[in-house]
């Protein structure tokens, strides 16, 4: 009598053990199926785009290429080897001027031949153009060669000649607005005094960039410094405050630097000249 009852007591426990949830399980589950379940939304059908051609779509490619970034313009040393006959230069500087070339400097004399003449020129412009002038120049019948000294190891040499006043730049000043001379109050000693002064001044500092005094007077003196463009510039520079009257520069002219073939001979010789160990025989 007691086993039929534990046994209906354990047949009513197992379908809620099996099953795995309680009446309370139920009970929440009613209660979520009661909330309204959310709708998506379809998605739209995708246009049926139009299918290019070659010839356009190369066309949609090249318009939305970047365009490449301008590279700036750098300085280019340009030597003509040329005929020694009227109407040279202005055939070059009319190819160069076609092109919106800025001549920064040209300089043309004789060589040695007699029909043959140099003319370095200086551009400020673009690599690929000037290039391209190069191939221009070359085409010329009395132009025997166009050589670039741009990237090569070269002696560029300028000449200045500039005259300089030992008054002063206020004196100098002072005559070209007519106005009254700001040194009439002085003295006529402590005048000759700043003269001498600043004429020293000048001395030393043509002596620095190894120049030479060509001419000398009571008012200005006249200067000759030789050497490179950049030097030129730091001494017109330098002599700026003392009042610069004229000045005439000669332009740059360039001549590539001789190859050190000795060395390469020594280093040559010096190599040969050592014997491997590994390969004498033993003893």
């Amino acid at each position: 009598m007691v086993w039929s009852i534990i046994n209906a007591s354990t047949r009513q426990r197992i379908p809620s053990i099996v099953l795995g949830y309680s009446t309370s399980d139920n009970a929440a589950s009613d209660r979520k199926s009661d909330k309204p379940q959310p709708r998506f939304k379809k998605l739209p059908a995708l246009p049926n785009l139009p299918t290019l051609s070659a010839k356009e779509a190369v066309s949609n490619i090249v318009y939305n290429t970047p365009p490449t970034p301008s590279t700036s313009a750098s300085r280019h040393v340009l030597n003509c080897l040329v005929q020694n006959e009227p109407g040279v230069l202005s055939r070059v500087t009319g190819i160069l001027a076609a092109r919106g070339f800025n001549i920064d400097s040209l300089v043309v004399a004789k060589t040695e031949v007699p029909d043959l003449s140099r003319m370095t020129i200086v551009l400020i412009a673009q690599d690929t153009g000037v290039e391209q002038a190069m191939k221009q120049l070359e085409d010329l019948t009395p132009v025997w060669a166009v050589l670039d000294y741009t990237n090569t190891k070269m002696v560029e040499r300028e000449l200045l000649l500039v005259k300089v006043s030992v008054l002063g730049a206020d004196h100098e000043q002072a005559i070209i607005h007519g106005e009254p001379n700001p040194e009439s109050d002085l003295s006529p000693g402590m005048r000759l005094l700043k003269t001498h002064e600043n004429l020293n001044a000048l001395n030393r500092l043509t002596e620095m960039f190894r120049g030479q005094m060509l001419d000398v007077s009571n008012d200005c003196v006249t200067i000759q410094v030789p050497g490179k463009s950049s030097r030129i510039d730091a001494f017109m520079k330098l002599v700026q405050p003392f009042g610069i009257l004229e000045a005439s520069r000669s332009g740059m002219m360039a001549m590539p630097r001789s190859m050190a073939y000795h060395e390469e001979e020594e280093e040559f010789e010096e190599q040969s000249e050592q014997v491997d160990a590994t390969m004498l025989p033993p003893g």
